[in-house]
């Protein structure tokens, strides 16, 4: 070889280089997003996310789950999912006696798995991206607080059982422990289904004396408006509702006035950074995955990814509202 074909070698080489190893992905890959109630808007802005993110790595993703909240159906999901041996799985935990068996069986497959939204922390997933439940709910304590001047009643709206909205309600518990006059009245299970928050709402607001109610908290998105709806149909304005998530119904209320805050968070993020995270692992795959990564201080994992949280209400109601629509 000429000394001068010798140099062009050399100065061509690391360019190939980078172009095959730019090249690490492909369609073969295959990763899933499992959860329950995808139907709900706050889970089609997850998906979007986590296509998102699919399109930019140019792998297949593929979304499992069922229309409703139902624990077991999810469970078969992800059964279904471990099955065909992806090379990787986010997965909303809708019940973690339930699920848990699954995840841990999807880890000794040697499938990496990553909770989302809500997490299974005794399982072996991982790590977990999302909110932080417990200080989200710190937040609408305190706004709670502050509305009711320290005193009154409160009802909540959650589906006991699901790991995100447990903490969410330990973090209001956490602020009413020191404002004694607060009283929870009762947290209400609307097993999936948002009517059973209109109902109870309807009933609640023909209570009167000590079992007034002064404020209805929603720990989860769908029961938001309907909560809403029901306060309006009764044209009552003295009580105040927390929602949850920022869809446009739920903003349109707050700028209506009947709903009084929000708490954002961000599936969609959540969708996204899980593919990006799992694409991750699955290149660069560590010795185990069966490891306790959560009591290692070396470890290469996090042991939870918070992607953020707000008040939402009318001083701000609008510059969500407009980022919103950008996306649509």
């Amino acid at each position: 070889m000429t000394l001068v074909k010798k140099v062009a070698a050399l100065l061509i080489s690391p360019t190939l280089l980078l172009v095959t190893s730019c090249g690490r992905h492909a369609t073969s890959e295959v990763y899933y997003l499992v959860a329950a109630n995808i139907s709900l808007p706050y889970w089609k802005t997850a998906i979007a996310g986590f296509n998102a993110a699919g399109a930019r790595y140019k792998v297949t993703v593929k979304v499992a789950g069922p229309d409703s909240y139902d624990a077991q159906a999810e469970l078969q999901e992800l059964n279904h999912a471990v099955a065909a041996k992806p090379a990787g799985i986010l997965i909303s935990v809708a019940d973690e006696s339930v699920l848990k068996p699954g995840i841990d069986a999807a880890i000794a497959a040697g499938i990496p798995v990553i909770t989302i939204d809500s997490d299974a922390p005794t399982s072996r997933r991982l790590f977990f991206i999302g909110t932080n439940n417990l200080a989200a709910g710190h937040l609408g304590g305190q706004r709670i607080v502050e509305k009711l001047g320290g005193r009154g009643n409160v009802v909540f709206f959650s589906m006991p059982g699901q790991p995100n909205l447990d903490e969410r309600l330990q973090g209001f518990k956490d602020i009413f422990a020191t404002h004694p006059d607060i009283k929870i009245l009762d947290v209400v299970n609307i097993k999936g289904d948002a009517r059973n928050a209109f109902d109870n709402t309807q009933q609640y607001l023909t209570q009167t004396g000590i079992a007034r109610v002064n404020a209805f908290v929603c720990l989860e998105a769908s029961s938001g408006k309907v909560v809403a709806d029901a306060v309006r149909r009764q044209k009552v304005t003295d009580r105040t509702v927390i929602a949850w998530d920022v869809e446009q119904d739920t903003m349109a209320e707050i700028k209506d006035g009947t709903i009084e805050a929000t708490i954002a968070q961000k599936p969609y993020s959540m969708g996204f950074v899980g593919l990006k995270e799992l694409d991750e692992i699955f290149h660069n795959k560590p010795a185990s995955l069966t490891k306790d990564y959560s009591v290692d201080a070396f470890s290469e994992f996090p042991v939870f990814i918070d992607t953020g949280t707000a008040l939402v209400d009318k001083a701000n109601v609008d510059v969500y509202a407009n980022a919103a629509a950008a996306h649509q």
